[in-house]
């Protein structure tokens, strides 16, 4: 028996495009993950810096990749009376999470949790109209503008 022959062979084909609701959820849920790690560290008195990948090229052209530190907003602030509110953006934009509403209001002891519970709102998909809105704005702004005409 060859070898091919042993094999279970199928008739399949690689989709070559991931669905970009899917990478939208992706994006927002490890944005969130970063705030759940800022959270965690400033309730228990510490530092958080993200960092990212960066490729750097060295006097003789060798080129490898270190770890920088990342610029991190956070998207959570303390109001009056102790309460903190919470705001989910995408991109530079906050996410409307209801009609002209765009912020959860909670304590700073339900924080961690208030993100969690965020978290998986976007991973069973209940803003991702809310982040196609925000992205159609923005792909907008990219529009060609025709600067001039033929006569």
């Amino acid at each position: 028996m060859s070898v091919l022959g042993a094999m279970k062979l199928v008739a399949a084909k690689q989709e070559r495009q991931t669905d970009p609701v899917q990478l939208r959820r992706a994006k927002l849920m490890a944005a969130l993950n970063e705030q759940i790690a800022l959270a965690k560290a400033r309730q228990a008195g510490e530092s958080y810096t993200a960092t990212r990948a960066k490729r750097v090229k060295d006097d003789s052209g060798n080129v490898s990749v270190v770890q920088v530190p990342k610029r991190l907003k956070t998207w959570f602030w303390t109001v009056d009376g102790g309460k903190v509110c919470v705001a989910v953006r995408y991109g530079n934009k906050a996410i409307e999470l209801a009609k002209g509403k765009t912020a959860v209001e909670t304590t700073a002891g339900e924080l961690v949790s208030t993100l969690g519970k965020l978290r998986d709102a976007v991973a069973v998909g209940e803003l991702d109209a809310q982040m196609e809105a925000v992205s159609v704005g923005v792909r907008k702004g990219f529009k060609r503008q025709k600067c001039w005409q033929y006569a």
